[in-house]
């Protein structure tokens, strides 16, 4: 399939319509029944296939699965975001805020690749790590949505670290995340030891890329991760790869394959300056007692 026909927001809007068809019990047959359409055009819709969404049908099964009224305004955006490869995901645009469409695409991804300049990711961070950056990011949530964005958190840590087909975990960090503290000496000292722990994972290799490795690739690289959707049994793609980034303002996603090749070479230049795995957990253990 081409670049053209396999948009990210296509594709994500077809995998919501898949689960909220799946959700209610109904095959493709009856779905497409329901809303006046031929189960090959439906099918084609959950595999981001369909190029304009007519939002006559997106109202129809929105209906249908009864998706609430954010949930079926997030389906609009996506049909809207149909015909872009890299577009802007701004916070309170087309998206509802509280629809995180990042998470979606982590939940379906075998394989994440994440550089991380400042920050523990989400995906390794400690309840009392998390609940500090949201407290601050969030300072006027009550107790009780405080506590749901960090089980929501947490949550999202099942994906590396269940038992069947874990999805694999490649992290690099810069020596400034084991620095710069968050919540004080005890959060941190946590942190090291989590960090070091979950770098014990057969699927997760964690690596240090120390303040005198310089800057690499000649820049200040951002904080970054590519998700790769696995293979097929022939060996092909399932789903082509997605490059997201963030900043202050928005969040980036990237699907063309020069883009992505430029960020595997510059994350293999990274890792290729970094700390191995065995010296990066030692530095993570050294730097937990520091701490304490």
């Amino acid at each position: 399939m081409s670049e053209d026909g396999s948009t990210l927001a296509r594709r994500q809007l077809g995998k919501y319509l898949r689960d909220g068809r799946e959700g209610r019990g109904l095959t493709l047959q009856e779905a497409a029944k329901l809303i006046q359409r031929s189960a090959s055009t439906l099918q084609r819709m959950e595999k981001g296939g369909v190029a304009q969404m007519r939002d006559v049908d997106i109202d129809a099964l929105c209906r249908i699965y009864e998706f609430d009224a954010d949930h079926s305004a997030a389906m609009k955006g996506l049909a809207a975001q149909g015909n872009e490869l890299s577009w802007w995901c701004e916070y309170g645009d087309l998206l509802p805020a509280n629809f995180d469409f990042y998470v979606g695409l982590e939940s379906s991804a075998q394989r994440l690749t994440t550089y991380e300049p400042e920050l523990v990711p989400g995906l390794l961070q400690t309840p009392a790590y998390t609940s500090v950056l949201i407290r601050s990011g969030f300072p006027d949530d009550s107790p009780e949505e405080h506590a749901r964005r960090v089980r929501l958190r947490m949550r999202r840590q099942t994906r590396i670290t269940r038992k069947y087909l874990p999805a694999a975990l490649d992290v690099i960090l810069r020596e400034s995340v084991l620095r710069g503290v968050v919540g004080g000496s005890h959060v941190m000292e946590t942190q090291m030891k989590h960090l070091a722990d979950m770098s014990t994972r057969p699927n997760v290799n964690l690596q240090i890329l120390p303040f005198n490795a310089g800057f690499p690739v000649g820049v200040a690289v951002g904080p970054f991760v590519i998700l790769e959707f696995g293979r097929g049994k022939h060996g092909q793609v399932i789903e082509p790869p997605v490059v997201y980034t963030e900043n202050f303002t928005g969040s980036l996603y990237l699907a063309k394959s020069a883009t992505l090749q430029r960020y595997h070479q510059t994350y293999e230049s990274l890792r290729r300056s970094a700390m191995d795995a065995v010296a990066s957990r030692a530095l993570l253990r050294q730097m937990a007692k520091e701490y304490a």
